[in-house]
This record gives structure tokens, sequence and C-alpha cells, in this order.
């Protein structure tokens, strides 16, 4: 028997929950599914209530698994996709699909909010610019493209937050996931008055903001019925995933030296900060860390992503590892080869959905091995763009790798050399919904301060080591030029 805490993870292609005991071991775990919707060309949106059917379900599993055994939950901590935005009536109920963190709609938006609040401005209050993803323009679009739903919102939710309030009735966020709106003032931890009075829009509009260590509630009657858990158990405010999966690596503002670098869907660098420090020109994100801190986050759009492509568009019928072994068979820089990695166009540095991926230097002579080699070289540089403007920001020096394309020796060691810095590959690789159980185990009593937990939770990892990647670095360069795009500082 152990007293476990229970972590979920409220993703873009499903639910994850997790229980860990208090040396973080795995005891119970469920995955549920939910259907993405694109209703139109750029738009993604779910629904809310497909969130809660699969949420129920895989906590109902989870308990079955932990009553079986005669573990026992004393808390649950909340993770979920950022960005997201849940319009919701008087009564609490969904009004319309919520439009989810990569919804590409609200350009419009963007440039409203731009017109009423200087991008200059909203950098410093808020740590980023205007973005088509986040939840500020979400709402600012609704006004303008449904405004009978408009009149009728009286609330408006993140996706993780949503659940909270479905299992326990109350409303609150917390700083990881709130900075992610776009209207969260980083100074203080609360919604700025300032920039949404610009908007006409109300602060009531959004819910209280606690730390994400903090109980905003306990399971209902109703949650418990439908879940088996107990009436009672306390939920913890939790973490936006990027936050989150960073706890569970123990990634903290009190160690700024470790950061981490994830290459799943998309590549993402993750630098923790003690104090809040924008890019000026806000070209990496600056959010809120669930230990209490800040941390930079830098985004391409596509990483491991764009493996999956070329594997699906051009070799169907080839495995990843049979790729990536030719792809070894090939020298640095791929003989000429150059790959441009902006397939869904780019986040950071560059801000632009408008950029196109492409491969240049093709010759008769080049084969498969080639563009394989040319995409993971492209990939590993797109992140070294976004380290330029990072580096004089943070202080991270050495970088936890994580995400599926983690698992090649070839593509981190091509990392490490983009980079120039250590990058190690985690022995366990926790995620957001360990990074949430985490987050409650100081409710649960199981350690007296989340510092405590993360400390004695550290995952333990190993070096990778760096190949040369000064070739096809060159070659990129020469192709930001075509592009027309600045070589951030490295044309010196």
């Amino acid at each position: 028997m152990a007293e476990v805490t229970l972590g979920l993870d409220l993703g873009t292609s499903g639910v994850k929950v997790v229980a860990l005991g208090a040396d973080g071991g795995t005891l119970a775990q469920a995955l549920r599914p939910y259907p993405l919707l694109t209703p139109q060309p750029g738009w993604t949106e779910q629904r809310p209530e497909d969130w809660v059917a699969a949420t129920l379900e895989a906590l109902r599993e989870v308990a079955g698994v932990l009553l079986a055994a005669g573990h026992v939950p004393l808390s649950l901590g909340l993770s979920g996709q950022m960005h997201g935005a849940v319009f919701l009536d008087g009564h609490g109920g969904p009004l319309r699909p919520a439009p989810l963190w990569n919804d590409q709609r609200t350009a419009g938006a963007v440039a409203e909010i731009e017109r009423a609040v200087p991008r200059t401005d909203l950098i410093a209050r808020t740590g980023n610019r205007a973005v088509t993803g986040f939840q500020l323009p979400k709402l600012v679009w609704l006004r303008q493209a449904e405004p009978d739903v408009f009149a009728q919102t009286r609330q408006v939710l993140l996706p993780k937050d949503y659940l909270g309030f479905v299992l326990t009735g109350q409303m609150y966020t917390e700083p990881s996931d709130a900075s992610g709106v776009g209207a969260l003032n980083l100074g203080s931890n609360r919604w700025d008055e300032e920039v949404l009075g610009a908007l006409n829009l109300s602060s009531r509009l959004f819910p209280e903001v606690v730390r994400s260590w903090d109980i905003t509630g306990q399971l209902t009657a109703w949650a418990a019925q439908h879940t088996g858990l107990p009436q009672g158990l306390p939920v913890v405010a939790g973490g936006g995933d990027n936050a989150a999966a960073g706890i569970a690596l123990g990634l903290t503002a009190a160690r700024p030296e470790l950061g981490s670098v994830s290459l799943g869907t998309s590549g993402v660098l993750f630098a923790p900060l003690p104090s809040p420090t924008p890019d000026p020109e806000g070209r990496v994100h600056l959010f809120a860390h669930a230990d209490g801190g800040y941390l930079l986050l830098g985004v391409t759009l596509a990483c491991a992503g764009a493996l999956q492509w070329l594997r699906d568009k051009l070799a169907p019928d080839t495995s990843f590892e049979t790729l990536l072994a030719e792809a070894a068979e090939v020298p640095s820089g791929a003989d000429g080869v150059t790959f441009l990695p902006y397939l869904a166009g780019e986040r950071s540095p560059w801000m632009n959905p408008e950029l196109r991926a492409s491969w240049t230097g093709m010759t008769l002579a080049h084969g498969r091995g080639h563009l394989t080699r040319a995409l993971l070289e492209g990939t590993a540089l797109a992140l070294s763009d976004t380290f330029e403007v990072m580096k004089p920001l943070a202080g991270v020096k050495s970088f936890l790798a994580t995400g599926g394309g983690a698992r090649s020796d070839l593509w981190l060691g091509l990392v490490a050399g983009a980079l120039a810095s250590d990058v190690r590959r985690s022995l366990h690789q926790p995620g957001a919904a360990e990074g949430a159980a985490i987050l409650a185990m100081p409710a649960a009593g199981m350690y007296t301060t989340l510092q405590e937990a993360m400390a004695a939770l550290q995952s333990q990892s190993r070096s990778i080591q760096a190949l040369d990647t000064t070739q096809a670095k060159q070659q990129h360069l020469e192709a930001l030029k075509q592009h027309r795009l600045p070589l951030l500082g490295r044309d010196s």
C-alpha cells in the first residue's frame, strides 16, 4: 500500500492521468483520446464536453487500479495545453467549441490589440507580443466574429482550469498558464487592467490567480461518483504543460544553468529565470514558471513533426530507424543540401506564419539520406536561431533532452553541436502529467515544499557527444540571407 498523488495532463490529442508515489514511481496511468475539429482552414477546436468525458474515464481507470492495490490518493494536480479559450455562460456552460493554442483565425484580433497597446508596452507588461494562438486574441476575435456569443460570455477559462471547475465547482488559474493568455502582468502576477482597459475588456472575465501548488477546491460528490475517487480530494492548481514538464525534469529558477530541449512535434527550448526578463522584440516567450519563478520558451513549429512529414509523404513504407541510419552515413552539411523547416510558418524567433520550408542545393547526386540529414540539421539549427535570442537573457548552459526525437543519438548530437552546449538525455522522461502530480505533493504532505519534492525526484541523465555542424551552419546562414532573415548577431 502506498500514498499517491495524481497528475492530469489535458493534451491536444488526449488526456493522460498518472499516479505517483512519494519516490516518483508510477503506480498507475491511463490515456484517453478525443477528436480535433478543423471546421475551417487554420481553425483548430475541441469540444470541452469531450475533454470532460475522456477525463472522467481516465480518472476512473486509475482510481480502479489504486483501489485494487490498496493505494490511497491524497491530491490531484492539473496540467494541460496552454492558450485555449473556453467561453462560459452565466451558468458555467460552454457556449461553443474551444479554439486551441495552434488556431490561426485571430490575425485581425492581433492587429487590433497592437493598435490599442503598443507592442513594446505589451512585451514590457506581459512578457510577450500579441500572438495568434494566445487566449486574449481569441476573446477579441469572439467579440468581432460572434457578437451574440460574446454577449453571453461571463467567464473565459484555460483548458485545464475548465477541468478544475468541472471537478470542484471553483474557478481559478495559476501564473504559468495565465501568462500565456496575453493579459497577465508578470511583475504582479495579476490581470493587467491597463491592457484590458485599452481593449474595453473587463478583468472579471478571468478567474483569480493563485500559486501553482495551491489547493483550488475539493472533488465534488458528482465528480467522485463519476471517477471512483474520494469526495473531497484536494485539487491543486497545477501548471501549463511546458511549466509542468519542467517541474518533472527538475527545472527551477534556483538553477538557471539547467534548461531543456524538446524534440517533439515542435521543438522547444526551455530556460528558467529568477526574474521576468523579456526579449524586447518578443521573439521568444516569457512566461511565469510553476515554481514561482519565470521561464523563457522558444518554440520552433516543425521538429520531429518535420521528420514525420518526410516519412509520411516521401517514404511511407520506411521506418524511422532506416531513415536515421541513412542520414548517419551522410557527412555534415549533407553534401551541400540545406533544409529550412518552416513547414507551418515559424514562431521563434521569426514570429512569421508566412515563412515556408525548402530544400536547396540538391543535385542528381543526392539521395534520400541527404534529404533526411539536411532535415535533421535544419531543425537543430532552427533551435540554434532561437537560442541566439535567449542567450543574452538566460544563464542556461546545459539542456535535458526530451521528446520522441531525443531517442536518436545522431539528432541529439546535431542539437548539441548547433547549440554549442551540453545536451543530456534524461534516463527517465517524465512529462506534464508527472509534473502536475509533483505540484500536488506539498498539498498531500509528502514534501514540505515544492522545491524539496523537485530535489528529491531529480532524474538522472547522461551527456550526448556533440557533432560538428560547422558546414551545416554556414549553409543555414546563407539560406537565411536568401530569405532576407537576420543572422541574429552571428554575422559579425
